[in-house]
């Protein structure tokens, strides 16, 4: 299988400016609630629970806002990149809050921008990307991001 798509590059793959740590630079949140055996033996979320967090509040968008169908839609995303810089270490039973905003749209794939904040907090703990390409669930051959997934991403759209 194989994908390609081509987009202008603004900035170097996982390269984030300055104010991307910021929850005044994100569209839409969602409460995370953390879990006892998200914690590592240091007592800190461990590193690969946050790409769980990104996963979670990107099907979330997509599903109540998207009406996307994750059971039955012919049309699915498939994550083909992810990345996560972390800012300062969060643990259990810390409430936190997922912030979402869409970095680059282009007619196939999507690249969000996720930060991970602790509550009341203005700056991020964590702030990463997660690439979805769309794909025919029968082929997965890429296919143009349906129009009602569009609509609701665009929201999203973060203009530089």
């Amino acid at each position: 299988m194989l994908w390609v798509f081509i987009s202008k590059p603004t900035k170097a793959h996982g390269e984030h400016s300055m104010n991307d740590d910021q929850r005044l630079n994100y569209k839409y949140f969602s409460r995370i609630t953390t879990r006892w055996m998200d914690n590592d033996i240091y007592g800190h979320i461990n590193n690969v629970v946050y790409y769980s967090y990104f996963d979670s509040i990107t099907n979330k968008y997509l599903i109540e806002e998207g009406g996307l169908d994750i059971q039955n839609a012919d049309i699915i995303g498939f994550v083909v990149a992810s990345n996560c810089q972390y800012k300062a270490p969060v643990s259990y039973p810390e409430p936190l809050t997922a912030g979402l905003r869409v970095n680059k749209l282009g007619n196939s794939s999507v690249e969000y921008g996720i930060g991970i904040f602790k509550e009341g907090a203005e700056q991020a703990s964590a702030m990463g990307t997660f690439t979805h390409v769309f794909v025919d669930r029968t082929t997965d051959k890429s296919v143009p991001i349906p129009s009602a997934l569009r609509v609701a991403l665009e929201a999203l759209v973060i203009k530089e």
